[in-house]
């Protein structure tokens, strides 16, 4: 019966999704739009700098570190950033050295504008003045890694045709918001300051956004594949630099109303189960970056966009975040996901109080402990100014992490299941189908993770440091978005391949009494030439006992097959049949049928540029466990356990 109920329900889901297409741009028509934004002369989303009583408002303990912060800045050098800098990215592929430079520089503009909001006495001005200049005398306001491929860029931008990345339109963000706060102050120094950073932004952003198709911005018809986080990533930029910068409101109105429409491109085919194939690590530019354009558009029309907030879409990919999390510290990590993702634990707060979601809330209320108040961050500057004037509801609010026993997302296929509701204690196991051309994807259809008291025991690998390779056609070359270092096998030695045609099929979950389930045909994932009929695999948590893998295959020409289980623990065969992995606080236990299975273990050394990355998250420590067949049948079945003793 409640397979049914479960069945029932997201046919539900899935016809509503599908009844809401255009939910943003199918509102209003561009002249009731226009009549519905109020206009940027009178718009005041947080308070100017001159309505002290309303600073006064402001989080007195973030006012006191920025300030401090700021004081720092105050002999800042601002940098150029050189042309041999963007061009490590052809030369050997680096692109941090770049960012480093780029990156640091609009953390320090940010903190040195609010700082000098929150005092008010002219301290930061010139500092302030100097970096938007410096940061309008750049030649790009992107990244080198976004730059276009090909003999007539290698390496450096051409600034006769502009375009937007992710990066240029956060610049453009962060020069708005000064205009925003100090432009009066700017004006008594010289008026070409904001004339400056209209021009700028009007020639590097606004221009090539209205004249110019955008990958990221998804196909008008819906061809081709579904955008990713740059779509609302960027949207969210541009749509804060259009609302406070652009005077002329019929060119305000236009650019607001095609931003509905590219948003819609990325919410349109957005799976009805709201489940993120780029991971929570990248959840908060995805849907969070949705969010963060409904909550600022309704700011801008006196929440004419608050309908967006009941929709059963909008709502599920809200909560994706908390119902993707392991323990405290981690977080699903499939594909490119961090497993140690920032939670940015403000907005998360308010987009599950926007939504009346009260375990989204408390979600987020419990990361705001021992955040730095300090820090403005990098990205999506705006957030500050929400987070700025709640901080007396953050103090009061209810703190918790749901983490549900079971979650189940149909579209993405992905299970989750936990020994204890509402705890990390005892096993925690994730499983994936879907296919090999998602989102940051890794070829590693039929993947699994395995948790125990919040601590990692057969992990995914996840990505290490972004480098040119990461996003070339030589992506899968790099170790870690290979299926041979998932927890998935290699066949007749071959491993899957990338694309949407290499996928799961037959997939199937179930639930009940004391365990949970995930069953899918793996063969799809794989080329023909591997041989394979049917690969079945299921993996099973068996509630305070075990996880259990079995895998039953069907092969034309069966001439080997090999298991293979990643680690961040280093481990050993104790005995034929049962493999040790030593974790700090215990060890656990892989029992194998040695009649059918040999095991090895390597460590995987980690040497590449790629690899420092790695490292950062797991240590110097991922071991491959590798269990290969002893004896290659036409058709068999393998079963393995995950265990503490």
């Amino acid at each position: 019966m409640r397979l049914l109920l479960l069945t029932i329900s997201l046919l539900a889901v899935n016809v509503m999704a599908r009844a809401q297409q255009h939910l943003l741009s199918g509102k209003f028509t561009e002249a009731q739009l226009r009549k519905t934004l109020i206009p940027q002369a009178s718009w005041t989303p947080f308070p100017r700098i001159d309505d002290r009583a309303g600073w006064a408002k402001a989080d007195p303990e973030a006012a006191t570190a920025i300030i401090a912060k700021a004081e720092g800045f105050l002999e800042y050098e601002w940098p150029y950033i050189p042309a041999t800098k963007s061009l490590l990215i052809v030369r050997n592929g680096n692109r941090s050295e770049y960012e480093a430079i780029s990156f640091k520089k609009r953390e320090v503009l940010g903190t040195l504008v609010l700082a000098e909001v929150f005092e008010n006495k002219g301290r930061f001005t010139d500092q302030i003045v100097n970096g938007i200049w410096s940061i309008c005398e750049e030649s790009f306001w992107g990244v080198s890694a976004h730059l276009p491929k090909g003999k007539q860029i290698q390496g450096l931008v051409d600034v006769t045709a502009p375009f937007v990345d992710l990066f240029a339109a956060e610049t453009a963000t962060f020069l708005a918001w000064a205009d925003y706060y100090l432009g009066a102050k700017f004006d008594s120094i010289s008026p070409q300051i904001r004339k400056r950073i209209y021009y700028e932004t009007n020639r590097r952003i606004f221009e090539p956004l209205m004249t110019k198709h955008h990958g990221w911005m998804g196909d008008p018809e819906g061809k081709g594949g579904r955008p990713n986080n740059w779509n609302p990533w960027i949207c969210s930029n541009w749509l804060n630099a259009v609302l406070l910068l652009e005077k002329d409101e019929a060119k305000r109105t236009a650019s607001v109303n095609y931003l509905l429409q590219v948003l819609d491109r990325f919410l349109d085919p957005y799976p009805a189960d709201g489940g993120c194939d780029e991971g929570p690590g990248y959840w908060g530019a995805a849907a969070a970056s949705l969010y963060d354009n409904i909550a600022m558009l309704n700011l801008a029309t006196n929440n004419a966009f608050a309908y967006v907030y009941d929709d059963p879409k909008f709502r599920n990919m809200g909560q994706f975040i908390y119902k993707a999390q392991i323990s405290p510290k981690y977080f699903l990590n499939f594909a490119d996901a961090d497993p140690q993702p920032g939670m940015a634990a403000s907005m998360i707060y308010r987009y599950g109080k926007d939504i009346k979601d009260p375990e989204m809330m408390e979600f987020g209320a419990y990361y705001l402990d021992g955040q730095n108040k300090a820090s403005v961050g990098r990205f999506q500057y705006f957030r500050n100014f929400y987070a700025l004037f709640m901080y007396k509801e953050f103090n009061e609010a209810k703190k918790g992490l749901p983490m549900p026993a079971d979650v189940w997302w149909p579209d993405l296929e992905v299970m989750v299941a936990r020994d204890k509701k509402g705890s990390e204690e005892g096993f925690f196991v994730a499983a994936k189908g879907g296919h090999n051309a998602e989102s940051h994807n890794h070829n590693d259809i039929g993947n699994y993770v395995v948790y125990h008291n919040g601590k990692p025991v057969l992990i995914d690998v996840g990505r290490g440091t972004y480098t040119a390779k990461t996003f070339s056609n030589k992506r899968y070359e790099i170790w870690y978005n290979r299926s041979d270092y998932h927890n998935v096998p290699d066949v007749n030695g071959k491993t899957q391949l990338p694309g949407g045609k290499y996928r799961a099929t037959d997939v199937k979950y179930k639930t009940g009494k004391g365990f949970s389930q995930m069953d899918l045909n793996i063969a799809q994932s794989y080329p023909e030439d591997a041989g394979i009929v049917q690969w079945m695999r299921s993996i099973r948590l068996n509630r305070g006992r075990n996880v259990t893998i079995e895998d039953a295959m069907k092969l034309k020409q069966p001439e080997d097959y090999t298991q293979r289980l990643m680690t961040c623990y280093p481990a050993e065969v104790k005995t034929p049949g049962t493999i040790v992995i030593h974790a700090p606080e215990q060890d656990y236990f892989v029992h194998y049928p040695a009649s059918q299975l040999q095991a090895s273990v390597e460590k995987i050394p980690l040497t590449t540029m790629e690899d420092q990355g790695v490292k950062s998250k797991w240590g110097d420590n991922i071991h491959r466990i590798s269990l290969a067949a002893v004896k290659p049948v036409a058709a068999e079945k393998l079963t393995f356990t995950v265990s503490t003793k």
